[in-house]
């Protein structure tokens, strides 16, 4: 299966899980419940391979989506790692910003223009932007979202 249509695959089974079980703002655990500071330790949350939702055994990736808001300008968090391995496309119909916390992650434009983040550097994803994680990265990064969580992510 190429990729491209992995990818729909993926966005379908999204799609699919959320109209089918009809997902509100209140079936999730967010964590932006009450005034006041929370602090989340490393290996809280544990990340999911995102291979087998592509049903891509090449890929090295794993991603977790944690649900910061319910109001309406959602918000989401989330972790996101890349072994090398198969390259990785995605269509960001959402605004997204990652930053980069740990080795290197590059990333190509749908005009070929390369992108490398290494640890501290932010990625800006706009809406409708479709980008190749490329398979030479080797990072971990933080995300926010403006979007309700992924079910497949959580």
């Amino acid at each position: 299966m190429c990729l491209k249509k992995r990818v729909k695959k993926l966005r379908k089974i999204g799609v699919k899980k959320m109209s089918e079980k009809m997902v509100t703002e209140q079936e999730f655990n967010y964590l932006s419940q009450k005034p006041g500071v929370q602090l989340i330790k490393a290996g809280t949350y544990a990340m999911k391979e995102i291979s087998p939702m592509l049903d891509q055994p090449g890929l090295k990736s794993q991603i977790i989506d944690v649900p910061v808001c319910t109001n309406e300008n959602a918000i989401q968090m989330g972790y996101f790692s890349m072994q090398p391995s198969e390259d990785l496309e995605y269509t960001y119909t959402f605004l997204e910003i990652k930053v980069i916390v740990n080795g290197k992650i590059v990333v190509r434009d749908d005009q070929g223009k390369k992108y490398v983040g290494e640890a501290g550097d932010v990625f800006i994803f706009s809406p409708e932007t479709t980008v190749i994680f490329d398979g030479t990265s080797d990072g971990d990064a933080i995300y926010t979202a403006h979007r309700l969580p992924e079910p497949s992510f959580m």
